[in-house]
């Protein structure tokens, strides 16, 4: 039986039965990130969006650690404990492969300007989500207290997003829905002081979809009273103000930071794979990894998501790409281990674009299924069924499934829970 390293995405079908695997990951539980911009203000709660990891590692080997290292000469990849027992005490070990997958996603990408990873809140685990929630809070609670100025209320009230793709267009339209569904209620004096912007360096949001669609978001969110400035470049942030080229200072409460990926320390550090321009791990079709000096694929590392593409295939960075991906590999790995031999060359991954959707708002959003069907473009309450569908099919477990309806009614029917803890 081979020892079989893995990104715990592919755990539940891989075949137990032909491959030892050990799985190494930071954190214990695997989290469906489309959903974290509703978790961040309420409308789900953390645990509706997280799986342990060990539900369905059962029969495999679950290491809570950092991978620091890929050794490809002798096929080993050294970690470090992620364990907060002893924080002072740094535990490292070795874990030796037979084959590799590489599947540690990335980080949100800053372009380097000052300040933002000081200042800025990403959403990109589920403590960032906590995080966002208490900021949130903490702003209204803040601008409730005697003796704060007209003007100190307006600028900690006033939340900006940067970045107009689908997570801050989400993210933006659940902030509207919480501030304008529950925190109305419980904070009537502040509306008026209260205010959203979303910044973009490009045209437009939601460059991706169909200019019709964009149009309609961003018409839609105008109507909602949420500033949309396209174009603008932010030159620095500080604790409570970010520097805007052409219009300078911005005060802000809450500055949600959602501006395209960067690329984990692991891949950066493996430099025996080749990288495309954005940094990511180049893969041939069998997503195996690419030697950057040799340009040939080793035959028993693999990358996907995220943190990989493949050459001369530029797919986005997309759950949709990264979940096709998986099913690919895990269904060529239990054969390769059934039949006893390498797939030939020209079984290769073939992407089928299902199309791209986003909430806006006010139970509406855009779906965008043109790449389907040219005429399959939609918008609207009957979107946002469609939008809420999918993202309950495709959760982690019937657990989550039952979690993530029953506190989409609870929210619907009691209002979301304002609590700071």
């Amino acid at each position: 039986m081979k020892r079989y390293m893995i990104g715990f995405r592919l755990i539940r079908e891989l075949d137990k039965k032909n491959y030892d695997v050990s799985v190494v990951s930071p954190r214990n539980h695997f989290v469906f990130t489309p959903l974290l911009a509703s978790t961040s203000v309420g409308t789900l709660e953390s645990r509706c969006i997280t799986e342990p990891v060990r539900t369905f590692s059962k029969e495999t080997d679950f290491y809570q650690a950092f991978c620091d290292e890929i050794d490809v000469k002798n096929q080993a990849i050294h970690c470090t404990s992620n364990i907060d027992a002893d924080p002072s005490k740094k535990d490292e070990f070795t874990l030796d492969y037979d084959k590799l997958v590489i599947a540690v996603g990335a980080y949100t990408k800053t372009f380097g300007i000052p300040g933002v990873k000081e200042y800025a809140c990403f959403l990109k685990e589920v403590n960032d989500a906590r995080k966002i929630r208490k900021r949130l809070i903490d702003c209204f609670e803040y601008a409730s207290q005697p003796g704060i100025s007209d003007k100190e209320k307006e600028d900690r009230l006033h939340f900006v997003v940067v970045g107009g793709g689908p997570t801050g267009v989400e993210f933006s339209a659940e902030l509207y829905d919480f501030i304008s569904d529950d925190l109305s209620r419980l904070y009537p004096d502040l509306m008026k002081k209260t205010r959203m912007t979303l910044y973009d360096v490009a045209p437009t949001i939601l460059g991706a979809f169909d200019s019709h669609l964009s149009d309609y978001a961003s018409k839609k969110f105008s109507r909602k009273g949420i500033q949309i400035k396209t174009e603008r470049i932010v030159d620095r942030v500080e604790k409570d103000h970010l520097i805007i080229k052409d219009e300078g200072k911005v005060p802000y409460g809450l500055l949600v930071w959602s501006t395209g990926l960067t690329q984990n320390p692991l891949v950066k550090s493996f430099t025996n794979a080749a990288k495309d321009k954005s940094g990511r791990i180049l893969t041939d079709g069998q997503l195996r990894v690419l030697d950057n000096k040799s340009n040939t694929p080793y035959p028993n590392i693999y990358a996907l998501g995220d943190c990989a593409t493949i050459l001369d295939g530029d797919l986005p960075a997309t759950a949709q790409v990264a979940s096709q991906k998986a099913g690919f590999l895990i269904k060529n790995l239990n054969a390769i281990a059934k039949k006893g031999y390498q797939l030939p060359d020209g079984k290769e991954f073939k992407f089928k674009n299902h199309g791209i959707m986003a909430y806006i708002g006010s139970y509406e959003a855009v779906v965008d299924m043109s790449a389907v069907r040219n005429w399959a473009k939609m918008s609207g309450h009957l979107s946002w069924l469609l939008w809420r569908s999918a993202y309950l099919s495709k959760s982690v477990s019937i657990r989550n499934k039952m979690l993530i309806a029953y506190h989409w009614f609870l929210t619907f029917a009691l209002g979301r829970d304002i609590s700071r803890f």
